[in-house]
């Protein structure tokens, strides 16, 4: 399978006005030069991610957004579905045995009673655990109107926590970023220390439609 290839888009040159003459040409030429070998990493368009099977979640646009926000060291690798709700049933234990043999990263993505698309990044694979796991590469992200991506604060390191009746990620105060029961289908969202986060739903409870867990690797 063909690897994710990034095409870079540059806006036309905006040379200062230089007298006539060999001189102004030459820097004119160094000037195009050093801007053909340096693209502005802002004006990055993805291409799509290569996936094994169709995503029932996310669309071809909500997986180029993504990508520009995933660590360098995934760039270019297919999404591979670990776990789908279309295809394994709403089951928290049927998630974590799919994520057996994996050790991530995962991307969690959602779709809620509301058509609402959101969920996560998680540096390490779910799994079940006495307390919190994971790295500061892990993120939340919502699609309300646009892409909104909830990075790690550093203020405390509640990445990913799974137990047999929940999914957690995030937390301070007692509330989660991301919350999801033993059935895959209820859920919570709300702010958190960890992410700095805004509830990823229309509200802080929801009903799961569809969920997955992509790994890229």
């Amino acid at each position: 399978m063909k690897g994710l290839r990034w095409r870079y888009t540059r806006l036309p040159s905006q040379v200062e006005d230089t007298p006539s003459g060999e001189g102004g040409e030459e820097e004119e030429e160094e000037e195009e030069e050093e801007k053909e070998a340096a693209p502005d990493p802002a004006l990055e368009d993805p291409m799509e991610p290569q996936l094994t099977e169709a995503s029932q979640v996310l669309g071809a646009s909500e997986m180029r957004q993504l990508s520009l926000y995933l660590p360098p060291s995934v760039t270019g690798h297919s999404w591979s579905l670990a776990f789908g709700t279309a295809r394994d049933g709403f089951s928290l234990r049927s998630l974590y045995r799919q994520m057996e043999g994996h050790s991530g990263p995962v991307l969690l993505a959602l779709k809620d009673q509301d058509g609402q698309m959101f969920g996560a990044f998680s540096s390490s694979a779910f799994q079940l655990s006495k307390g919190f796991y994971g790295t500061g590469e892990t993120f939340l992200f919502s699609f309300s109107s646009q892409l909104k991506v909830f990075k790690w604060t550093g203020s405390n390191s509640f990445f990913v926590k799974g137990d047999v009746d929940s999914l957690m990620m995030g937390s301070g105060s007692g509330e989660f970023g991301l919350w999801l029961d033993g059935d895959l289908y209820h859920g919570e969202s709300h702010p958190c220390a960890t992410f700095n986060n805004e509830v990823l739903a229309r509200r802080e409870q929801f009903c799961i439609q569809e969920l997955e867990a992509w790994v890229l690797s």
